[in-house]
């Protein structure tokens, strides 16, 4: 019996929960054509309220799997991935079935295991030729045990996947191992299996593939990468033990790619340079030469004399890993979940600053309404996030749509500043796959005003943002913010420029840097306009910090307080967080109207979390099918995205909906929901 395109969809999202983000290397075959999944049940009678599924195997046996006994909610997802590669050796590398088999045994040294997928080199069915172990979706490899079963007999070919991810290793005796950026295909193994080391011959034919920039772009099409999971595989086979700092290389290698496609996409034949070749030192050679000429496209992201610190045949390790990803307008959610992880985990403990997730920034962003002639800045950029946002949400709300309109606002109207050099490095980085990193990037000290460099207040005063000599006050119309929390100050230099906030507090001695930036934030936002900060829950409510809100009444309006779900920033912090949204007071005589008036803050709780007690994001399904469903609208990119399944752009609305209505009656100070 032949099932609808629907059941089977239905039966995947039983079998693999969130198919399309855990099988996301077999998108084609799931998305256009389920019928090679021959999945088929053993209901034994009409009576029966429970279902057997099976699935016939794609090899030379054809032999039925059990995949899922829906009455005891049992099912074998790695069985579904096993299928799924099966297929694509088939159909995508042109692999005979008759050469393929099932559950092998096959001896490691003194041990005996069953190989998931063996790719013989005949029909003798003797001789194997690639050997695959399919994990279920998630199970994150072992690269160490992988790299043992290459001394499997007779097999020269390992490859470990999971659905999301992929390790291919060679074993081209008598070296080791080596990673692969794709298996041959049974053309190119045909030309080679007659000859003295085959292994080497088929190396070298992979390796001596054209790459084209239109190769990468319908490859990524069908492909959702891992990034995270890539980098921490490249950790694990080399990082770790390479003496090198993790973050600042594989940044070196991600602007080289970026380079890479940049050049590729504008020359004439489009032929890509970051990957593997026939040797490490001509790999090596090549991706060195690709990081000195993105240094001098991309000026004051790397000093002049940095350099590629891994070897030749790091090199040669890492390049496969990373050449198939597209970088240039890739998923920024994707992109950030490997930068917060790139970045080292005593950094974060002592700076106490986080990524922000998107779907809060996409709250902050949308409740704030920017226009495309309002100033914006971040004093705490980290990754870029609220800037990114915001940039692309005004492209869309105005039709920005050529690189001129783009650059002219990206490039005019948005200022970052962060006084971690890595930090910077992410925002451009982020930028660059956005769009172009440039826009006013500040590396300073946003607390310590006096001390800016005079780069940055030519740049302020150009735009006339400056409005005090002192360069304290400043001029912009919003400001987004998610400053670290913690990390006590001490200096009493520093200290002494925030008398208007700490004036009134017992203890002067230190204080939390975060209290520091709710005062530098409202100094720096022009009177009359707007600021959304990401703060402690404890600074709204805490007896002892009483100071803290009076300070906020008698400079800024609160306009309305979101108290964030306690998953919001797990696994990397428990403090409870809100989000803060504040207008400054644009004169006394409104100070005065509005304070002695008890005038409405519009207060929310976060409730439908975007993450779950395990800290993974969660997406909308389908209520029907099962299936995560996806923005269409999902401006700039190319592809759809997935949407989380929160309430946060839900409490937005029910923001904007409750403000108009006060707008159309006298509140004119929510004009800005208007424009």
């Amino acid at each position: 019996m032949t099932y609808s395109i629907e059941k089977i969809k239905e039966l995947l999202n039983k079998i693999v929960p969130w198919y399309e983000t855990n099988l996301t290397l077999f998108k084609s075959y799931i998305d256009e054509e389920k019928d090679l999944l021959d999945i088929f049940n053993n209901k034994l009678s009409l009576s029966n309220d429970w279902n057997i599924w099976f699935i016939n195997s794609y090899d030379s046996e054809w032999t039925k799997k059990q995949i899922l006994t829906e009455n005891k909610n049992k099912s074998q997802p790695e069985e579904i991935v096993r299928q799924l590669y099966l297929i694509k050796l088939v159909h995508d590398y042109w692999y005979p079935k008759e050469f393929i088999k099932c559950e092998v045994w096959v001896i490691f040294g003194h041990e005996k295991k069953r190989a998931d997928i063996v790719i013989y080199q005949s029909l003798e069915l003797t001789t194997p030729w690639i050997i695959v172990e399919a994990k279920e979706p998630n199970q994150r490899n072992n690269i160490q045990q992988l790299k043992s079963y290459l001394n499997a007999e007779g097999s020269p070919i390992w490859v470990w996947i999971n659905g999301r991810d992929i390790n291919v290793f060679l074993r081209p005796y008598p070296k080791d191992f080596e990673v692969m950026p794709d298996i041959p295909k049974y053309s190119e193994f045909e030309q080679v299996k007659n000859l003295d080391q085959p292994t080497k011959w088929i190396r070298d034919i992979i390796l001596s593939r054209k790459w084209k920039y239109n190769d990468l772009v319908e490859y990524n099409e069908t492909q959702n990468f891992n990034l995270k999971t890539i980098i921490e595989d490249l950790e694990e086979l080399v990082l770790a033990n390479s003496w090198v700092d993790s973050f600042n290389e594989i940044f070196k290698l991600i602007y080289a790619k970026l380079y890479d496609e940049f050049e590729a996409e504008n020359a004439w034949n489009g032929e890509l340079k970051f990957k593997s070749y026939v040797s490490a030192e001509v790999t090596g050679k090549e991706i060195n030469s690709l990081f000195e000429r993105a240094k001098k496209e991309w000026k004051d992201i790397f000093d002049n004399l940095d350099y590629i610190k891994l070897k030749p045949e790091h090199l040669d390790i890492c390049v496969p890993k990373l050449e198939k990803v597209k970088l240039f307008w890739n998923n920024l959610r994707i992109i950030d979940e490997a930068f917060e992880y790139l970045i080292p985990e005593a950094s974060k403990s002592k700076k106490w600053q986080y990524f922000t997730p998107r779907i809060i920034i996409d709250t902050c962003v949308k409740m704030l309404n920017p226009t495309n002639e309002e100033y914006v800045l971040d004093p705490s950029c980290w990754s870029a996030g609220f800037l990114v946002h915001n940039m692309q949400y005004v492209w869309e709300k105005y039709n920005l749509t050529t690189y001129r309109q783009k650059s002219h606002y990206a490039w005019k109207y948005l200022y970052w500043i962060d006084f971690d050099e890595k930090s910077a490095k992410i925002s451009k980085a982020i930028m660059l796959i956005a769009w172009d990193w440039k826009t006013h990037i500040f590396n300073e000290n946003t607390l310590d005003y006096k001390k800016w460099t005079s780069k940055a207040l030519v740049w302020l005063k150009d735009e006339n943002l400056i409005e005090s000599s002192d360069n304290k006050n400043l001029k912009f119309d919003i400001i987004l913010s998610n400053p670290p929390f913690a990390w006590d100050i001490v200096e009493k230099e520093l200290i002494a420029q925030y008398r208007d906030l700490l004036w009134n507090k017992a203890d002067g001695k230190s204080i939390d840097r975060h209290i520091l930036f709710i005062q530098r934030i409202l100094d720096m936002l022009k009177a009359g306009w707007r600021t959304a900060i990401v703060l402690p829950q404890w600074v709204f409510n805490n007896t002892n910090d009483k100071y803290i809100r009076q300070f906020i009444l008698d400079k800024a309006r609160i306009l309305w307080v979101v108290w964030l779900h306690w998953n919001s920033f797990k696994p990397h912090t428990w403090t409870k967080t809100s989000i803060f949204f504040l207008m400054k007071w644009e004169s006394e005589s409104q100070r005065q109207k509005y304070i002695n008036d008890d005038y409405e803050i519009f207060m929310w709780v976060n409730k439908v979390p975007a993450k779950d007690n395990s800290w993974n994001y969660i997406f909308l399904k389908d209520e029907n099918w099962g299936d995560i469903l996806s923005d269409k609208n999902n401006f700039p990119y190319k592809k759809w995205d997935l949407i989380y399944k929160t309430d946060l752009l839900d409490i937005a609305d029910a923001f904007i909906d409750f403000w108009k209505k006060k707008l159309s009656d006298w509140d004119k100070m929510f004009s800005f929901l208007n424009n």
